[in-house]
């Protein structure tokens, strides 16, 4: 291939056949189907794609201009959340989403306010006539709802200025807390008549909201998040026509968000789907074409409580993803936040890092980044298609509803976490810091020291409302909170339905808990007896047989929280023998390479075992010599895709045992 980058044979003029061809060279006989693979849906990835021109760049983003930079305020206190509303609003950020305390966004936080006083202390200072704001309150919506009303009222200002989104999903509150059909159905005639009720004061709000982030998080893949919220959003539109609302105004009460992770592509292809096919629900249904209002906020799960530094890093290739993808807004989670409440250094950087985006790389200035790359085109459509998919489905189901009832979402989900699961388990999907990398000598982060006793009980007086369906329900709120009356009990927990749930309900988290987890066990380990726990590495050979695979296997077992003794050149069995009975160990690892593990392995195995070595590791694949050294005491083989989650589990377990007696190896490895 030519490495000119001028002229009629230029590195450009190349065509696919001459790639194709350097391509089998460097394969060696080896299969092209090697450089092909796939995404979590199982779609297939090409090492090459033509540039595509039967693509026109599309509208992305439903205004010219930037994306609004939505920072999350999740503070409890409402002083404390003023003072930081205020910094993010001075330094950047155009948009707040406010994460109250019921949210299932809020992850153990959350801001505690009852009443009109409090969002008045909450908002002071703040013009919401010229930002975005999200309320981000659980399924007390219509309440928070009421008293942003009854603050504008106050303030004398106009609502059809202010542009609020509920971020409330009434299906993911469904599928995580298991509420009953008939809690859903109370829920649904509260919200239908907050729709009719911000539409009559004249407010553009957009009160019912498809959110991904739920499904995202119990481990739903890119397509299967597309596919519920849309779901979800059709369901909204049945919501909205009961509620008597003209067809035409019932897509601009609704809103969409999207996860946006370190997946670029995925997150830009996912950003365009939804757009697409939208667009095709607005057709089939015969309304008008409305733009998605498109919010995307950087995954929770993906974030580490491990060396949350590289949740920078994370976050600034979903930030840039989501921007290129064409959202509205994008709000990027703190770095620290899986470590604990944010600081205001935190926050910063998570301001900053769509505001360089903006402001210096300039994002925003082409309409359509991804347009005519074959990669990112080829992706939209088969997401777009894998999504459409299910999203049938569910529908032949009945609606998301019943397929939440039938176990579909749940079964579909499950199969997707699970498979994920064991890709992280086994390191076929690393996460640098925790299970690739870890720094067992990392330094902690800063956060906010918060309250976390339970907020006190309010009483409320909402039981004698009216019924909500003729907007009276709706209008006595509103009196209530411009009364002084509390409408929000911030002591109530995120509750699970008022019957035992007759469907299994989605289990959201984090993908790095579990070697976080063995982390924290190590801690406490070290806590209880004064010492780290710690494997020997038995290094056998010379340094430049050995070295490669200690440092691999150190790395693996640092994974897990343990520390790596050795390894060192030893002139003698003996020498190696003398060193493990010295080091204190009782787990021990036999590392070198395969050439000296035929040579000196058996031996080794037999005298570390002699020594007292309670269970013995060897580094790398056994091949055909696996009966030969088991029987020579080796007990545990560790290799690159070896389930490493469930061995550290095993060393725990028995450093356990020796320590206190516990219960156990077989009991523990239940």
């Amino acid at each position: 291939m030519p490495l000119s980058f001028t002229g009629p044979d230029s590195f450009f003029a190349a065509d696919e056949e001459a790639w194709w061809t350097s391509v089998d060279k460097a394969l060696k006989g080896a299969p092209r189907e090697k450089l092909f693979g796939s995404t979590e849906d199982g779609l297939e990835i090409a090492p090459l794609y033509a540039r595509r021109t039967d693509t026109p760049a599309r509208s992305l983003r439903s205004a010219a201009g930037a994306w609004s930079i939505v920072q999350s305020i999740d503070i409890a206190d409402p002083h404390a959340a003023n003072a930081q509303i205020l910094e993010d609003l001075q330094s950047g950020a155009s948009g707040l989403d406010l994460v109250f305390s019921g949210s299932l966004s809020a992850h153990g936080h959350g801001i505690r306010l009852t009443d009109l006083a409090g969002l008045e202390v909450l908002l002071q200072d703040v013009q919401p006539d010229l930002i975005d704001i999200r309320i981000d309150s659980g399924p007390d919506c219509a309440q928070f709802h009421a008293l942003m009303l009854a603050l504008l009222e106050r303030r004398g200002i106009d609502p059809a200025l202010v542009a609020t989104t509920s971020t409330f999903d009434p299906y993911g509150w469904m599928a995580v807390t298991g509420m009953s059909g008939a809690d859903f159905d109370v829920l649904s005639d509260r919200m239908q008549e907050l729709a009719r009720a911000v539409r009559d004061a004249g407010s553009p709000a957009r009160v019912m909201n498809a959110d991904g982030r739920v499904w995202h998080d119990a481990g739903a893949t890119p397509a299967q998040e597309l596919a519920l919220v849309l779901a979800a959003a059709v369901g909204h539109l049945r919501k909205l026509e009961e509620a008597g609302l003209p067809p035409e105004e019932w897509a601009t009460r609704i809103a969409m968000c999207l996860v946006a992770d370190a997946d670029q592509f995925g997150t830009i292809a996912k950003a365009r789907a939804i757009r697409a096919l939208w667009s095709c629900v607005l057709e089939e249904a015969g309304l008008p074409q409305s733009p998605v209002a498109l919010h995307m906020a950087t995954s929770y799960r993906m974030l580490t409580a491990r060396d949350p530094w590289v949740n920078m890093l994370r976050n600034t290739v979903a930030g840039f993803a989501a921007g290129i993808g064409g959202a509205d807004s994008v709000c990027v989670l703190p770095h620290t936040l899986a470590v604990g409440l944010p600081d205001g250094f935190a926050r910063r950087l998570a301001r900053n890092t769509q505001s360089i985006l903006l402001e210096e790389s300039n994002l925003a200035k082409v309409k359509d980044p991804a347009a005519g790359s074959g990669a990112l085109e080829d992706r939209t459509e088969k997401l777009c298609a894998a999504a459409w998919d299910l999203f049938q489905e569910i529908e032949a189901a009945g609606d998301l509803c019943e397929a939440l009832r039938q176990g579909l979402v749940q079964k579909r989900i499950g199969a997707a976490k699970a498979e994920r699961d064991s890709n992280v388990a086994r390191r076929k999907r690393p996460i640098t810091g925790v299970s690739e990398f870890p720094d067992l000598g990392e330094a902690g982060v800063s956060v906010l020291q918060e309250d976390r006793d339970a907020a006190p009980a309010v009483a409320l007086n909402l039981d004698a409302l009216p019924e909500p369906g003729d907007g009276r329900w709706f209008a006595a709120l509103r009196e209530q909170a411009l009364a002084g009356g509390a409408l929000i009990d911030p002591s109530a927990d995120i509750a699970r339905g008022t019957v035992e749930p007759s469907f299994p309900v989605l289990e959201v988290g984090r993908v790095s808990e579990p070697f976080e987890a063995l982390r924290a066990a190590a801690a406490g380990f070290e806590a209880a007896t004064g010492a780290a726990p710690t494997v020997f590495l038995a290094s056998l050979g010379t340094l430049a047989q050995f070295a490669p695979r200690a440092t691999w296997t150190a790395n693996a077992f640092a994974a897990g929280g343990i520390r790596a003794e050795g390894p060192a050149v030893h002139a003698s069995l003996e020498e190696l023998v003398a060193a493990f009975s010295g080091s204190g160990a009782s787990l021990a690892c036999l590392v070198s390479s395969d050439d000296v593990y035929e040579a000196e392995g058996e031996a080794a195995a037999r005298a570390l075992k002699q020594a007292g070595a309670a269970h013995l590791y060897m580094a790398g694949r056994p091949g055909a010599r696996e009966v030969a050294y088991a029987a020579a005491g080796v007990d545990t083989f560790l290799y690159a895709g070896c389930d490493l989650l469930e061995l550290l589990k095993g060393a725990h377990a028995r450093m356990k045992t020796m320590y206190d007696g516990g219960p156990s190896e077989q009991e523990v490895l239940k």
